[in-house]
């Protein structure tokens, strides 16, 4: 069985993001969690700052790898040698958008397959712009990120 990529942009790495990818580790060999750099978006921490938060969130599971990437996903996927996206779905409301991408994605690229995987129900709602709206009005976020990413937030935020 090949690897799954697991994309995201990881800004920050949540409890949520590391639920997600160990319950893929336990489906697939090798999980290669995707840092994507979207230029749509402003993200609080660049690219290399997030591949390395996502690298010690990440640790304790072996069969993660994390890597940076800035094309389109199905190249990433012919690049790896994979053929499987995971993508979480938290709600209802995630559902349309990610619907449309594994359907664009198995257009560009035939062999291509989208695995969606639900987190537990604690992190249903959890949401990387949300954490960073809580640490930004100076709320507790511990419950939501590992120590490492909240330690980087509280930094980033007493800059700003």
């Amino acid at each position: 069985m090949k690897a799954a990529l697991y994309p995201g942009t990881f800004d920050p790495v949540t409890n949520g993001h590391i639920d997600i990818a160990v319950r893929a580790s336990r489906i697939f060999p090798k999980v290669i969690a995707v840092v994507a750099e979207n230029p749509a978006k402003e993200p609080l921490f660049s690219a290399d700052e997030r591949v390395e938060l996502a690298k010690e969130s990440f640790k304790e599971v072996p069969q993660i790898e994390v890597i940076k990437y800035s094309g389109l996903l199905v190249n990433c996927l012919r690049e790896y040698n994979a053929s499987v996206l995971i993508r979480g779905l938290r709600a209802l409301s995630d559902f349309e958008y990610e619907f449309q991408m594994a359907f664009t994605n198995r257009n560009l690229l035939a062999s291509c397959e989208t695995v969606f995987l639900m987190p537990s129900a604690k992190y249903t709602y959890l949401s990387s712009t949300m954490v960073k709206q809580i640490a930004q009005l100076k709320g507790d976020i511990t419950a939501f990120v590992p120590d490492c990413v909240r330690l980087k937030i509280e930094e980033k935020y007493r800059k700003i």
